[in-house]
């Protein structure tokens, strides 16, 4: 549905995106994820033929973005950050206006309006004044207006920014209904939300694609599953004078004392298999120090995110250096 290659942007010397190639299949949701600059939204912007691109390929539903650009439009729905919402409309009137902006053919207009407001929950608002509407409610009438015409592409940047948390699970449960039948592409800071909706990621950094996998993949390849959680019954000196001299064990970070024992969190450089946890388990035991508390801690997406973009400026930093 989706079709990205060689996608590059410059502006001047500066390369904003460098040669990015990524596709989004029908009913997938992909991630788009990257720090402050990284190049998300300058990607979205051509996708959405806001911008043209320096050179490269984007293509949606077999249609050029650039050679034709109505065909293209025609299947986009676009929900920037801060959604284009005239606030002196009631959400109805609003949602008219939209409609007729975006010429749309359905044949019933009034019924495909009421059919998309239910889907994004605004029914209930539909007489009110946009400027007396909620932040989530707001952002829900934004998306109303993408859906406009059911295209089956979806941009969304940064849907859930300045949501509270039960809003930002309401709007999570639209995209990921939404998604069952469209393509999103779904630009997001907040990376428990790309876990919770998304399919597949796409991490990029200064304008180059770092790592491109579904989520669960990213976790398995990338999760150290390094790290333990320890509680043992000793002195705080002596606890951490043992776990750093066991062969494997990279860093001690003291946590705090509780009343039966003290609480570090430990990294390894190897995976904490079976036969690890026995070694510390004698380990202390011997030394009169029994383990408490053995908890063995997964990666988060932000660990891995972070890893990885850290990886990438390492990298680039050294290309800038050699090139000179």
């Amino acid at each position: 549905m989706i079709e990205i290659s060689n996608l590059t942007k410059t502006y001047g010397a500066k390369k904003a995106l460098d040669s990015l190639s990524f596709t989004a299949d029908k009913g997938e949701i992909l991630g788009l994820l990257g720090p402050n600059g990284a190049g998300k939204s300058t990607t979205m912007n051509i996708i959405t033929g806001y911008i043209s691109c320096t050179s490269g390929i984007v293509k949606i539903d077999g249609y050029d973005v650039l050679e034709e650009p109505k065909e293209v439009k025609k299947r986009i729905g676009y929900l920037p950050e801060q959604p284009p919402l005239y606030t002196d409309m009631v959400v109805l009137d609003y949602l008219r206006f939209v409609y007729d902006l975006k010429k749309i053919k359905e044949a019933d207009k009034k019924a495909h309006i009421i059919e998309i407001m239910k889907l994004v929950g605004i029914n209930t608002v539909s007489g009110r004044k946009i400027a007396n509407l909620s932040k989530g409610y707001k952002q829900r009438v934004g998306l109303a207006a993408a859906l406009l015409g059911n295209p089956p592409v979806l941009i969304l940047d940064e849907p859930t920014v300045g949501l509270d948390p039960k809003q930002i699970i309401e709007i999570r449960s639209v995209i990921k209904r939404l998604g069952e039948d469209r393509t999103i592409i779904l630009s997001s800071h907040i990376l428990s939300e790309i876990s919770a909706v998304c399919d597949r990621v796409v991490i990029i950094n200064e304008g180059k694609i770092v790592v491109e996998d579904t989520t669960d993949n990213l976790m398995q390849k990338y999760s150290s599953g390094r790290r333990l959680m320890l509680r043992v019954a000793g002195e705080k000196e002596r606890v951490e004078e043992i776990l750093l001299n066991i062969v494997g064990i990279k860093s001690v970070t003291y946590i705090g004392s509780q009343q039966e024992g003290v609480d570090f969190e430990v990294e390894t450089d190897i995976k904490i298999e079976p036969d690890f946890n026995k070694q510390l388990f004698f380990i202390f035991a011997e030394n009169g120090m029994p383990i408490l508390m053995q908890k063995e801690e997964e990666s988060s997406l932000e660990d891995i995110f972070i890893e990885l973009t850290n990886k990438s400026d390492r990298k680039n930093e050294t290309e800038e250096m050699g090139g000179e």
